[in-house]
């Protein structure tokens, strides 16, 4: 790679380090892996960049990678977690405890949906694309990207832990 290039691309990583780590946080609920995951894709970026460098949307290709390397994770075999329902020990009840039961309820309920679902709502809510920015992204049509986001939707709004969080009553067991 070109010294210019090689510049070229520390900016783009020092300027968009935090908000690709952000999003792969989001992806995959777990902060290591975000940024294991950023690295990865940001590895593929470099020994790309020249012809990323050329393209009108140099970040838009980064975030496709993202998703693309999120997307590989789970077909690779991993070490299974053991997870807990709760904590050991409670703290107390303040503002900022209640803003991270919120974002815990948030972040588990993301981790509850198939990674496509998760893929479309991080990218058109989180991120903030439209819906044809996220189909660039996700390599599908933006009907492929309505379907996945209102099903998405429809499966937060159902969780009860998310629901308690954010002060509306669950809709499990609702006979509607």
């Amino acid at each position: 790679m070109k010294a210019e290039q090689e510049a070229q691309f520390q900016e783009f990583v020092r300027a968009r380090w935090s908000h690709l780590v952000r999003t792969a946080y989001l992806l995959t609920g777990d902060p290591h892996h975000a940024e294991d995951l950023t690295q990865t894709a940001l590895a593929k970026a470099y020994r790309s960049w020249r012809r990323i460098a050329r393209s009108d949307n140099p970040e838009a290709y980064v975030r496709r990678m993202l998703v693309s390397c999120n997307s590989d994770r789970f077909r690779k075999r991993r070490v299974s977690e053991a997870l807990t329902a709760s904590p050991p020990e409670r703290a107390g009840s303040d503002a900022a405890v209640a803003w991270v039961d919120e974002r815990s309820s948030l972040l588990t309920a993301l981790a509850g949906l198939p990674p496509r679902q998760r893929a479309v709502v991080v990218m058109r809510y989180w991120e903030d694309l439209s819906e044809a920015e996220v189909a660039d992204v996700l390599g599908c049509s933006p009907g492929t990207v309505k379907s996945q986001a209102s099903k998405g939707l429809a499966k937060l709004r159902t969780y009860p832990g998310l629901a308690q969080a954010m002060g509306v009553p669950s809709r499990q067991g609702d006979s509607r």
